[in-house]
């Protein structure tokens, strides 16, 4: 709807530019010598109808590319506006005033003829510019001249800042159930604004208001993780309206998101993972860096277990350390419910997580 209504407004500026473009063109010296046009007769009529509806065709024509060039200048006006704080906005602003009020006087002597005005707006827009990006660069310096501003800043105050210019985290609905994330942020490992959109809280609010009391529970449980995070901890969280109603899915819109902001997504999803890595969108996966933080075991190593239940193949056992790496002991189905000492074989590492396998340690010095 608005692409039709910019384009009718394009046509119809069209129109006028076409209209005054004819009547400066009836008003030349050589359009009056030729002697078709004297007067307001047919021949003028005609003329400035040909004229303006050539223009308004040319604007009608190009109107789709005008119209996709302001929307990416939009875009890119916020998406840089969503990186920039209050504080350099304000400064921005500031600056761009006085850069404008300096050219203004400056360059006044040019605004007489026609590529006079258009040199003095260019250099309005020029030092505008140039005005609001020293300001903005140099807001500490100017706050301390004027004295009395800077104040000394708490622990806090101080973390806060380091984290605005940080990269922003947009959590995936997975991550926020999963709650892991509350402690990882805990422990200060996560910098940066955490951002929450709008349309993964509300997919948690239907995970919430399900009829399953599984899908309820998990639901409850990520509002809750959400609000913890807010509440307790000291970091900075941010609620993002931004939506892109052109995509159904939410996975797509988080990685659409994380582009627009040029932030990472916090997942625990191994489709989503891959997907965001096709599209070169950055990811941090809680279950990557829990497998990175595992320890080290080496074939060879003993350790002590305890076999819980039957592997898949004949004769195995299956054991769990603390961080939850399963263990399968070739043989160790007769040993299940004891704790016995084992060496370790092998050790695989998949993108689900890491598996040890083991012998018995008895069986393992028989059998070399």
């Amino acid at each position: 709807m608005l692409k039709k209504v910019l384009r009718s407004l394009f046509t119809i500026i069209g129109l006028v530019i076409g209209y005054f473009v004819g009547v400066l063109l009836l008003k030349t010296e050589y359009v009056k010598s030729k002697g078709y046009f004297s007067g307001f007769n047919i021949n003028t009529i005609l003329f400035l109808i040909l004229i303006t509806l050539l223009f308004g065709f040319i604007l009608f024509l190009i109107s789709p590319w005008i119209n996709n060039l302001i929307s990416k200048v939009v875009e890119y006006t916020e998406r840089s506006m969503q990186k920039l704080t209050s504080i350099e906005i304000l400064f921005g602003a500031l600056g761009a005033i006085i850069a404008l009020v300096i050219s203004s006087l400056l360059a006044s002597v040019l605004n007489t003829t026609l590529i006079g005005k258009m040199i003095y707006a260019v250099i309005n827009i020029v030092a505008a510019v140039f005005g609001a990006d020293i300001a903005i660069k140099r807001r500490e310096d100017v706050m301390s001249f004027f004295g009395g501003f800077r104040k000394a800043t708490s622990g806090r105050d101080k973390k806060n800042k380091f984290n605005n210019k940080a990269t922003p985290k947009v959590l995936d609905t997975s991550v926020i159930i999963d709650g892991r994330i509350f402690d990882i942020c805990q422990t200060g490992f996560i910098e940066g604004t955490l951002i929450i959109p709008t349309f993964v809280l509300e997919e948690l609010r239907h995970i919430a208001d399900s009829s399953d009391s599984l899908k309820r529970n998990r639901g409850r449980r990520g509002l809750d993780i959400l609000n913890k995070i807010q509440k307790e901890l000291n970091i900075e969280v941010q609620i993002s309206e931004k939506d892109f109603p052109e995509i159904a899915e939410v996975d797509s819109k988080l990685l659409k998101l994380a582009q627009f902001l040029d932030g990472k997504v916090i997942t625990n999803d191994y489709n989503l993972n891959k997907v965001a890595e096709f599209q070169g969108v950055d990811v941090l996966n809680i279950n990557e860096l829990a497998n990175a933080i595992k320890p080290v075991v080496l074939p060879g190593e003993e350790m002590t277990i305890q076999v819980i239940k039957d592997g898949k193949e004949s004769g195995q056992g299956i054991a769990y350390l603390d961080d939850g790496t399963m263990i399968v002991v070739e043989g160790g189905r007769k040993y299940i419910g004891e704790v016995i000492d084992v060496v370790v074989t092998s050790v695989l590492q998949t993108a689900a997580g890491r598996m040890i396998f083991a012998k018995e340690k008895n069986a393992f010095e028989r059998q070399s």
